[in-house]
């Protein structure tokens, strides 16, 4: 079958409507991955053992089940028990929810590199332990691992074609609506690759000047 760049012209609009929702969810599902990871993260320091454990369970149970399957669950069992959720935030919910068991490993990380002295200087001071995360731990804490955080970004978009699995109107399930249609497979399936391609390297530059930018504040 024959290129044609008329059938390309004809199907851009569908395909970039499908690029926009590819976006907002990883957009969404970075959101969630990166607010949800460091509640994790907090959670298994706990000096509460039950309920560190207890996360750091759960933790492991969606880092070692398929992402696929978790979609599933959240938009297909979960109605079954009365939770009925539109696609896409089920979609959202599935790959921010699955991410942040990646995050709190990079926030653990992070954690653990601040200085002890530092935990000790801010009891010494007695601040209170919202205010010694929020002020001591935090701030330096979060720059060095924004590479690796952003690292997953890129890994996230790359996992969104899941979602047509849910009915999830992103970039692929709109390609395959109008492959279906059309019986042409080649044209919109190689302007989807072109498409995840293009993203992700520039995705790939920015990490890299993110890298040089907090690896040197790291390094000091």
């Amino acid at each position: 079958m024959s290129w044609d760049w008329a059938f390309v012209w004809q199907i851009m609009p569908t395909l970039l409507q499908g690029l926009k929702i590819t976006l907002l969810v990883t957009v969404l599902g970075a959101i969630v991955a990166a607010v949800l990871g460091l509640v994790f993260a907090v959670l298994r320091r706990s000096s509460i053992k039950p309920l560190a454990q207890g996360t750091s369970v759960l933790v492991q149970f969606i880092r070692g089940t398929p992402l696929l399957v978790q979609l599933y669950v959240i938009f297909y069992v979960l109605p079954d028990i009365g939770i009925r959720l539109p696609a896409l935030v089920a979609g959202v919910i599935g790959i921010g929810l699955h991410y942040a068991t990646y995050a709190a490993e990079v926030y653990r990380g992070g954690i653990e590199a601040v200085p002890r002295g530092q935990w000790e200087a801010a009891r010494a001071t007695n601040l209170t332990m919202r205010q010694t995360w929020a002020h001591v731990v935090l701030p330096q804490a979060v720059p060095p691992m924004i590479p690796a955080l952003a690292n997953y970004l890129i890994a996230m978009f790359k996992e969104t074609p899941l979602l047509s699995a849910i009915t999830v109107l992103e970039l692929m399930n709109q390609a395959k609506s109008v492959a279906n249609s059309s019986y042409r497979y080649v044209e919109p399936m190689t302007m989807v690759g072109v498409f995840f391609l293009v993203i992700s390297l520039i995705s790939v530059a920015l990490i890299s000047l993110l890298e040089a930018r907090y690896g040197r504040k790291a390094s000091r």
